[in-house]
């Protein structure tokens, strides 16, 4: 007979591996992909100021994946043109906000997700939250607005970075829903939805370049033929694509909650690799406002996750008694036949 008991730990111990290396490449494509973008994006060593460039060739990287075989179809672009208006504004929000701001303070900056989640669902599909849910987005909005008066205070401070990063979140917020709104428009595919909205945001990106006039300032860019600046940009287009993988494979091997949990510790070990790295000091309270959004985001996806659970169960219980009442009156009605 065959050991149970060695079996039984041999799959403990193949869950946890894959567990860890699910997490572990999360982690490490997340904060590498913030690093390497904030040394495009300004890097003393480069002085490229060139940030819808950067975000350009990201964008177009992956047109080079080989994707499964699909047919791009210009009605479906049109369809889906909100979505990658909105596209393009987030990624370039976020970019610029990389830029002004550093990578210890990106986190909080970008911190109002969560909030603008909250408000466009309201707004744009009625769904309404809970005060609990409410509660906690105050709690991160105190978070924010101590972290952005802290920056105020050690001369780090830069608003149109803060102002980028809110707009950001804004975009990121919206992002969600109308990546939800367009699925149909492709079949409910994924992979549809990526082909035709990183072509239409290559697309967008061209008349904002000339616009911006970074078109003018590429040619004469120092390292612009250099093995090192291309490689840096490459692996940033890699990194940004294989983003949304490692964030599926997490989700798949743990789960939803686990996922935030992941993203709330990893957000910290961030903040903190930013602030050795680039050798910042920080006040008391600097720290205790990334603390409180750190709390307030994972209070907020415990809430959440908890609400979205009763309803569950509340669901399993509506359904059971339905069945319960469908089979009483089945047997009622065999009586019946039998009378």
């Amino acid at each position: 007979m065959p050991n149970t008991k060695s079996d039984t730990e041999k799959s403990f111990l193949i869950a946890v591996f894959n567990i860890t290396l699910a997490i572990s490449a999360y982690w490490v494509t997340s904060i590498g992909l913030v690093f390497v973008n904030k040394y495009l994006l300004s890097s003393p060593e480069l002085k490229l100021d060139a940030p819808l460039f950067i975000t350009w060739y990201q964008s177009i990287f992956p047109k080079y994946v080989k994707f499964p075989a699909m047919d791009f179809k210009i009605n479906v672009s049109r369809r889906i043109a909100p979505l990658s208006i909105i596209f393009v504004a987030m990624i370039t929000f976020n970019n610029l906000c990389l830029q002004y701001v550093g990578v210890s303070f990106y986190y909080v900056g970008r911190s109002l997700t969560t909030v603008f989640n909250v408000i466009c669902s309201y707004i744009i599909l009625g769904q309404k939250t809970s005060y609990k849910a409410m509660l906690c987005c105050g709690v991160i909005i105190f978070g924010f607005f101590l972290g952005v008066d802290q920056e105020n205070v050690s001369g780090s401070l830069s608003v149109f970075g803060v102002v980028c990063g809110v707009l950001a979140s804004l975009f990121v917020a919206l992002q969600s829903i109308f990546v939800q709104k367009s699925l149909p428009e492709v079949n409910q595919s994924i992979w549809l939805l990526t082909l035709h909205n990183n072509i239409n945001a290559c697309i967008l990106f061209l008349p904002l370049l000339f616009v911006s006039g970074e078109f003018g300032k590429i040619p004469y860019f120092e390292y612009l033929w250099t093995l090192k600046f291309w490689f840096m940009m490459t692996l940033s287009g890699f990194l940004g694509f294989i983003m949304g993988y490692v964030t599926g494979w997490q989700i798949q091997v743990t789960s939803p909650l686990t996922h935030n949990i992941s993203g709330t510790a990893k957000a910290a070990a961030q903040t903190v690799i930013g602030v050795i790295w680039y050798s910042e000091i920080k006040t008391l309270l600097w720290w205790a406002s990334n603390l409180i959004v750190l709390v307030g985001s994972g209070l907020y996806t415990k809430v959440k996750s908890s609400e979205l659970r009763k309803k569950i169960e509340n669901e399993t219980s509506a359904d059971k008694e339905k069945r319960e009442c469908l089979e009483e009156s089945s047997s009622k009605n065999d009586e019946k036949n039998k009378v």
